[in-house]
């Protein structure tokens, strides 16, 4: 094998590509700044605990696991950018009140989490923390639907469900984590037979809302369903109206509900959403809230974000034109030279692009679009000129 080859899914991003996820990139985080998100950086390692704990094994089995050679102790290639924020929230801002963060960076998974996926995510996110009602549930999704729609893409459909429910139906029956876990992955794939096997010994109205979970998916009518076939449980009753609510108040896409979709992590506490575009294998964007996840970090408030790929979104956002450029003679001598370079110099200090010709090499300029050119004019001075 060559030792250029690189390892399953995982690529190098070319000229055309990289450009179009800069743009993206910057397009999504001027999105969050205009609804007031701060930029953070997180590491890409820590030590595994603080990555891991309270996350589940989902992302456990999705970590790069390594020693660290200074302190013998376990470290972790992040697989999730979220934890390591509500960290930041807890221990090095401890804010009073609202904190809202944005992040943008990559993340590792130790296997593509569908066919064709890449092993490397460019992961942004926006978080807010501190608002327990369903306002931050709506900026969060509105922010969601704002970053889409800034990149061009659309048209968009939200599918909504709500931990909550599922919670609900299995409370105070003492499952295992793996248990649970095949629970949860037979509700996701609406794997009606395996769901009857697993609840064979559970009692019936949790057999019975849990089987029932499988069919509701669709438009608003299935809340009302809902209502019907799951028990009356007050946890299950303001899932539903919270999701309700919810959806009365998006704007600008399809609302669908899946009550059985568990697909995420394990942190996930009440209403999740996925947001789905055509062209796109799988939803663009996740997202709900986790009110959970800073409680290992000895902060336990309201939180609720979302994340997506950047890499996945730029499949299916518009293609965007070559940037205008400008072309320039190579001159390294001579009288002329220096003003040139003057005018050059005055040119990319204005923002524009200036692609110096270089001997030989007339036309080898692929990522950008030379429509005028730099040359002397009638007075002698260097001046623009259309091409």
């Amino acid at each position: 094998m060559s030792a250029w080859v690189l390892p399953d899914h995982i690529a190098d991003v070319l000229p055309s590509e990289a450009r179009h996820i800069e743009e993206l990139r910057r397009e999504l985080l001027d999105t969050a700044r205009g609804y007031g998100y701060e930029l953070v950086m997180p590491p890409m390692l820590e030590h595994l605990e603080s990555l891991l704990t309270g996350t589940g094994e989902a992302l456990d089995l999705q970590t790069f696991k390594l020693v660290d050679q200074l302190s013998g102790r376990m470290l972790g290639l992040r697989a999730d950018t979220t934890p390591q924020v509500a960290r930041i929230d807890a221990h090095l801002l401890n804010r009073r009140g609202v904190t809202r963060l944005c992040y943008c960076g990559p993340v590792l998974h130790t296997r593509p989490d569908r066919p064709h996926a890449t092993r490397e995510p460019l992961q942004f996110g926006a978080e807010i923390y501190g608002h327990a009602g369903l306002e931050a549930d709506l900026e969060a999704l509105s922010l969601a639907l704002d970053c889409l729609k800034a990149t061009k893409v659309g048209p968009l459909t939200v599918d909504m469900a709500d931990a909550r429910i599922v919670s609900a139906l299995l409370v105070g029956l003492g499952l295992d984590a793996a248990r649970l876990a095949r629970i949860h992955a037979a509700l996701a794939t609406k794997d009606a037979s395996e769901l009857a096997d697993l609840t064979r010994e559970l009692p019936a109205a949790t057999r019975g809302g849990l089987q029932a979970l499988i069919s509701l998916y669709g438009d608003g009518r299935v809340l009302a369903e809902a209502r019907k076939a799951l028990p009356d449980a007050p946890a299950i009753a303001d899932a539903l109206k919270h999701l309700e609510w919810l959806a009365g108040h998006v704007e600008g896409a399809a609302i669908r509900f899946d009550l059985a979709d568990l697909r995420g992590y394990a942190y996930y506490s009440g209403v999740r959403f996925g947001i789905y575009t055509p062209g796109a294998s799988d939803a663009l964007v996740r997202g709900g809230r986790y009110d959970e996840v800073g409680a290992v970090f000895g902060r336990n408030r309201p939180a609720v974000g979302f994340s997506l790929d950047v890499k996945e979104l730029v499949g299916v956002a518009s293609k965007r034109a070559l940037k205008a450029a400008i072309r320039a003679p190579w001159l390294d001598s001579g009288p002329d030279a220096s003003d040139l370079r003057a005018a050059i110099a005055a040119l990319r200090g204005q923002g524009e692009t200036v692609v110096c010709v270089l001997p030989g090499h007339e036309s080898e300029v692929d990522e950008f679009h030379c429509d005028r050119e730099l040359a002397r004019d009638a007075a002698g001075r260097w001046a623009v000129r259309g091409l």
